[in-house]
């Protein structure tokens, strides 16, 4: 029946009128929570902050299987970024410093921007080369000569 509001009557637009607004405000109140959530991460480390582990950090179970390599067991451009590390820089890549995703999984999971990842110089190589040294924002360090195949960890004296 035809009305002069059109085709819907009174009683059934009050019935669908709260729908788009309840919508609305659903929206809005996913879009806050995803805001909110996304500030609660830990913030990133600038790049040449991450400083060696204490020579007392305990290794965890998952750490434990990675395998450990001492401090005098790097290779020699291992230990000079290590130093670089500890300076601050300056680095010889611009991807020093950026956050390692640990996408392999081989490192035991943290959040967002725990892991940052730095060179580590191979003689010969026309490119970075497959080295690395990964560091976590607690101090923990980890090397890896085979591009992240596999880690160990390394010990301070």
């Amino acid at each position: 029946m035809m009305t002069a509001r059109g085709r819907m009557g009174v009683s059934a637009q009050r019935r669908t009128g709260w729908v788009m607004p309840a919508v609305a405000a659903t929206v809005l109140a996913l879009a806050v929570l995803v805001w909110l959530a996304a500030r609660a991460e830990p913030a990133a480390a600038p790049p040449g902050t991450a400083t060696p582990p204490p020579a007392t950090a305990s290794a965890t179970p998952a750490v434990a299987a990675l395998g450990a390599v001492a401090y005098d067991g790097l290779p020699p451009e291992a230990r000079e970024t290590l130093r670089l590390i500890e300076r601050g820089g300056p680095f010889p890549y611009r991807q020093d410093g950026a956050e390692f995703q640990n996408r392999e999984r081989r490192l035991p999971l943290q959040g967002r921007g725990y892991y940052r990842e730095y060179t580590v110089q191979t003689p010969g190589s026309p490119d970075r080369g497959a080295r690395r040294i990964v560091t976590g924002r607690s101090g923990e360090i980890y090397y890896t000569d085979d591009h992240y195949d596999s880690f160990r960890r390394v010990t301070l004296p």
